[in-house]
C-alpha cells in the first residue's frame, strides 16, 4: 500500500483504541514531567501505531510523543491524542495525528478526530481532503479561503498562554471574530476555509507534522510566528506556527513582529 493509505490504515487502528476509552471510568492519568497529562489511551494509541509500522514499514524511523524518536530519512511522526486535556475531560475535540517526513519535507498528513467523526488527509501528490460526520467519502477538495483584510478574518487559538508581549492582543485587536476552537481544529479549520488566521506560540513538530500537507494542498501557508519555515529536525524544540489562508500570512507575520 502506498503512503497514505498506510497513514490511514495507522489512523483507523488508533481510533478503534481511543474511542474505546473516550469517556471510560477507568481511563488512567497522570502527569509528565513537563505538567502536562497522559492517559493509558495516548499509550496505547501509539503502542498499535508503533506496532502497525514495525511490521509494514520496518525500515522506516518513527517519533511518537509518548515512545521517543528514531532518526532517518524517512520517519513517521505520531501524535497519539492532540487535545490530550480534551480528552479526558470528556470533550470530544482530540485528535490522532499522524505524519510521514521524507528528508526536509512532510510528504503525507492524517488527522482523524474520531469523537467529531471527522478525519482529514493529504498527501504530497493528492489534494486535501476532509469526511463531515455520518460521510464516507469527501464532498470536495479542502479550499482555504480568499479573505484579503485583516479587519474581515476569523482567527483561531487555543488559549492566551506564552504569547510574546502584546501580539495576542495585537491579533484579537485587528481581526474581526475570535474563537478559542484550539489545537488541531483551529489549523485546520483554515483549511477547510471557514476560519482564516491561526497561531499558536509554542508547539512540538508531533503538533504540528500532519497538519502542514494538509494546509498547504488547500492552498494555505504554515510558518513560524516570523515566516520562517518549521524545521522537523529536532523532535525536543518549541516552535511558534502561524497558520493562514496564504493571502493574508504576510500581513499577519508583520503584526506578530511589530
Amino acid at each position: 500500500m502506498n503512503d497514505l493509505a498506510m497513514a490511514l490504515q495507522l489512523a483507523d487502528a488508533a481510533d478503534a483504541v481511543t474511542m474505546d476509552r473516550f469517556q471510560s471510568t477507568d481511563l488512567v492519568v497522570e502527569t509528565k514531567p513537563d505538567m502536562t497529562p497522559v492517559s493509558d489511551a495516548d499509550r496505547a494509541a501509539e503502542s498499535v501505531i508503533r506496532e502497525l509500522l514495525a511490521t509494514h514499514r520496518p525500515d522506516d524511523a518513527v517519533h511518537g510523543e509518548e515512545f521517543g524518536s528514531q532518526s532517518g530519512q524517512r520517519q513517521w511522526i505520531i501524535d497519539p491524542i492532540d487535545g490530550t486535556k480534551n480528552f479526558v475531560r470528556g470533550v470530544p475535540v482530540w485528535a490522532t495525528l499522524i505524519a510521514l517526513r521524507e528528508g526536509d519535507a512532510i510528504t503525507t498528513g492524517v488527522v482523524s478526530a474520531p469523537a467529531l467523526g471527522r478525519r482529514w488527509w493529504a498527501s504530497i501528490d493528492t489534494g486535501a481532503f476532509a469526511t463531515a460526520p455520518g460521510e464516507s467519502e469527501p464532498r470536495h477538495p479542502l479550499r482555504a479561503s480568499l479573505i484579503e483584510n485583516l479587519a474581515d478574518a476569523s482567527f483561531s487559538f487555543s488559549d492566551a498562554i506564552g504569547w510574546p508581549e502584546r501580539s495576542l492582543e495585537r491579533l484579537l485587536a485587528s481581526t474581526w471574530r475570535q474563537r478559542g476552537y484550539g489545537d488541531f481544529w483551529s489549523h485546520l479549520m483554515v483549511a477547510e476555509g471557514v476560519i482564516d488566521v491561526a497561531a499558536e506560540p509554542a508547539l512540538k513538530i508531533h503538533d504540528v507534522a500532519a497538519l502542514v500537507p494538509i494546509i498547504e494542498a488547500s492552498g494555505g501557508r504554515v510558518t513560524a510566528f516570523d515566516g520562517s519555515a518549521l524545521l522537523w529536525n529536532d523532535p525536543t524544540v518549541e516552535f511558534s506556527a502561524l497558520t493562514t489562508n496564504g493571502v493574508l500570512h504576510n500581513s499577519v507575520v508583520d503584526l506578530l513582529q511589530h
